[in-house]
């Protein structure tokens, strides 16, 4: 098995909304805001080529949206979906899986680009299997007042129109192995339905793909809830239960959204589960 870092672009959110309940004063420290509030976000997904596949987890935001659109969310550095497959040798036409820890519009979009003459929409990945879980694909179709903007037709639907969308035969407890695609899955509620955490077990480390459970390291402790989480008081059962497993069993935790931390290890304090090492991917994907 190789895993591989795949930089989907970088963009910018409003600090208090990613923090919650917490204060400026207090957050600022580990994700400093611009002038306008907003903070550093990352679109890191993970590339886990095994045998003859080739398995996406989260495909960024894409870039079929309107420039109004991606105004919100102030768009920086260069790093896109086709450039980091390229570094590493890789296609589009590759991938035989994609993988979605759910269906928001910056962890999906990317699944989903214009057709040749942009009078419709199609599938980035001509060749692979969409992944969910059929719980949430419920949840996103039929979406809530809440969540109706994360939630983008457009993102979602030409995935099932082109017939190349399963669901995850998702189990009754919280945590259980995939079968399709044979790593294990923690789902959570607290941030939307049924979202979908990777455990990859990878030579003698388990590494788990945080989605929006753990957006940044700053979000350790257990209070630090986004305020985008649809059910805070069910994320701090799970955020506790999660991170009390990843300090005792030594867990990698890849960051899909902190754009100066890519892969942290946690550790048991007297203040609860903090940070204890920083890793770049490369450092841990030798």
């Amino acid at each position: 098995m190789k895993l591989y870092p795949i930089e989907a672009g970088n963009f910018k959110l409003d600090g208090g909304a990613m923090f919650g309940v917490v204060p400026r004063t207090i957050w600022s420290k580990t994700n400093p805001p611009d002038n306008n509030n907003l903070i550093d976000i990352a679109a890191r997904c993970m590339l886990i080529e095994e045998g003859n596949r080739l398995i996406l987890i989260d495909t960024g935001m894409g870039d079929k949206q309107s420039d109004k659109f991606f105004g919100y969310y102030s768009l920086w550095g260069d790093n896109s979906l086709d450039k980091s497959l390229a570094k590493y040798g890789f296609h589009r036409n590759d991938i035989t899986d994609v993988f979605m820890t759910h269906l928001h519009f910056d962890h999906c979009g990317g699944s989903v680009i214009w057709n040749k003459d942009r009078t419709g929409y199609e599938t980035a990945f001509p060749k692979a299997t969409f992944w969910t879980n059929d719980n949430h694909w419920d949840w996103a179709v039929k979406p809530n007042a809440r969540e109706k903007a994360s939630f983008l037709a457009e993102n979602i639907l030409p995935m099932q129109e082109s017939g190349q969308l399963k669901f995850i035969n998702r189990p009754q407890s919280d945590f259980g192995i995939s079968t399709e695609l044979d790593f294990g899955i923690f789902y959570v509620d607290g941030h939307t339905e049924k979202m979908m955490i990777p455990h990859i077990e990878y030579q003698d480390k388990t590494i788990v793909f945080m989605a929006d459970l753990l957006p940044t390291a700053g979000h350790l402790p257990l209070p630090y809830v986004m305020g985008y989480d649809t059910r805070p008081l069910l994320t701090l059962p799970e955020k506790a239960k999660f991170l009390d497993a990843a300090a005792a069993n030594n867990y990698y935790l890849w960051l899909e959204h902190d754009a100066h931390n890519q892969i942290i290890t946690v550790e048991q304090t007297e203040n609860g589960v903090r940070l204890k090492e920083v890793f770049r991917c490369e450092d841990i994907l030798i």
